[in-house]
């Protein structure tokens, strides 16, 4: 492509970024708009069949959200653990010194600023296949110290692309181990976490599994959507960086300024026996172990598609603490990765009120009944998908949404005759393409980078374009 070609396609990014510099609010404002919308909806064409006036309909939907009645707003708060952990255990394990290593040798590798563009969305993306934690805090890191690597051999890049290749992980991320939809439908006593009693008993068996991991990550859906992915992403990203590069490193990392930070033995007295625990690799070890052993267990007595959140969340605290072979060591990587999880502690009660009042008001199997009147079989994922990616900028939290928007996928599948697994899918899909435009999970990368999020999201957007074409496309075919 010609360099004319790119600075057209670096325009048209520009451009989208500052549409959503002017338009887009914070995430949690976002959060409390969707909650009052979903109040009004909720009062205004909920509730049918039912004799109820205004006042009457109001009280039920505020009993609703606040959990008087039902669920409420606190009904996820086990999920949201879930959600911290995959935060807090996959950042913990880009930190370890193994992983550490191998970024910054992958640094070094790339020649110019368009393979290196391409590079850190490949690796960030298949990091974020393996846990979405993961790959966004090793896209963040890489896309740092390939800017560094290029910034010192004094070749062109532009620093804001980097950044942006980083941050592509959360357009994959549904597809892989670590995605909330499907693991939490794998057995009816993990979709009890997010899906309402009544949809359960009408659509589920009365216990054990449910929707395996055969029927949604390991789908021939899935493999062609999301290998396909793999492909696209880092092509656009290439395709996006100017050849003559702009936008270098923001002043604050022209230095490591973990250089700067203590060690354990400056902050610990390592001659104390308690301080000699929390720095040996033996305790680390043991744990390590003992969940590698639980794992083995866990697969033996119920099988590989039973795997959840829990069991996924296990293997990265125990992979966490063979590579980082202390405690101390550890759990100071996970204090950094916690950090990242305020936003999920104040906005998913905000998330279950939400799906309180859709399911309490009747606004789900309302919303279900429409879909099934406009939809058929084949096209029914498609607008399952594209009402997610709409949902998403309103809702960024891939197991939030779920909450919200499974019950009405689950409802609509069943009664199309669609598979169930290709309903979740659909609904995962579309979750994690508007990522590129939600500002939500970007913050710990933008901490990292040290970039602002209005210098990535035009170029993310240009890659959503393209790879919500390929999605939907394989909803339709496959």
């Amino acid at each position: 492509m010609s360099t004319g070609s790119s600075d057209v396609i670096a325009s048209i990014g520009a451009w989208v970024s500052g549409v959503f510099r002017r338009c887009a609010p914070d995430p949690f404002v976002l959060a409390l708009l969707l909650t009052l919308l979903t109040g009004a909806l909720a009062m205004a064409f909920g509730y049918s069949g039912q004799d109820m006036g205004l006042g009457a309909r109001a009280a039920a939907t505020m009993r609703a959200w606040g959990g008087l009645e039902g669920p409420g707003m606190w009904s996820l708060l086990a999920f949201s653990m879930q959600m911290c952990l995959v935060m807090v255990t996959g950042h913990a394990l880009a930190e370890s010194r193994p992983v550490a290593s191998a970024i910054t040798a992958l640094a070094g590798a790339p020649r110019d600023g368009r393979s290196a563009a391409a590079m850190v969305a490949l690796v960030a993306c298949a990091a974020g296949i393996v846990n979405w934690g993961l790959g966004l805090v090793v896209g963040a890191i890489l896309a740092r110290e390939v800017g560094r690597s290029l910034a010192r051999r004094g070749v062109p890049f532009s620093y804001p692309v980097l950044a942006a290749a980083g941050y592509t992980t959360m357009m994959v991320w549904h597809g892989g181990l670590s995605g909330s939809a499907p693991l939490s439908v794998v057995t009816v006593e993990k979709a009890a976490a997010t899906l309402p009693k009544d949809v359960l008993a009408a659509h589920a068996p009365a216990s054990g599994p449910w929707i395996g991991l055969d029927q949604t990550l390991g789908s021939m859906l899935n493999l062609c959507v999301t290998g396909g992915l793999l492909v696209i992403v880092p092509i656009a990203m290439w395709l996006l960086c100017p050849r003559e590069g702009g936008g270098g490193l923001p002043p604050s990392l022209q230095r490591d300024s973990r250089a700067d930070a203590p060690t354990i033995s400056e902050c610990e007295d390592s001659g104390r026996i308690p301080a000699w625990l929390e720095n040996s690799w033996l305790p680390a070890w043991t744990l390590g172990a003992l969940a590698a052993g639980m794992l083995t267990m866990y697969v033996a007595a119920r099988g590989w598609r039973t795997v959840g959140l829990n069991e996924i969340n296990l293997a990265m605290l125990g992979l966490g603490l063979f590579f980082h072979r202390s405690l101390r060591g550890y759990a100071r990587a996970a204090e950094e990765g916690a950090r990242g999880c305020v936003g999920v502690i104040i906005q998913f009660p905000l998330y279950a009120g939400i799906m309180s009042m859709m399911q309490q008001s009747g606004l789900v199997r309302l919303i279900a009944e429409g879909m099934v009147t406009i939809a058929d079989t084949r096209s029914l994922p498609v607008l399952s998908f594209l009402a997610a990616s709409v949902v998403n900028l309103f809702v960024p939290s891939g197991g939030g949404q779920w909450a919200v928007q499974g019950p009405i996928a689950i409802e609509s599948a069943s009664a199309m005759g669609t598979p169930l697994g290709e309903a979740v899918m659909a609904v995962a899909y579309g979750d994690q393409l508007t990522n590129m435009l939600q500002p939500f999970w970007a913050l710990p990368l933008l901490a990292i980078t040290r970039v602002r999020a209005r210098e990535i999201v035009g170029y993310t957007a240009c890659v959503m374009a393209v790879g919500g074409v390929w999605i939907g496309a394989m909803l339709y075919i496959l």
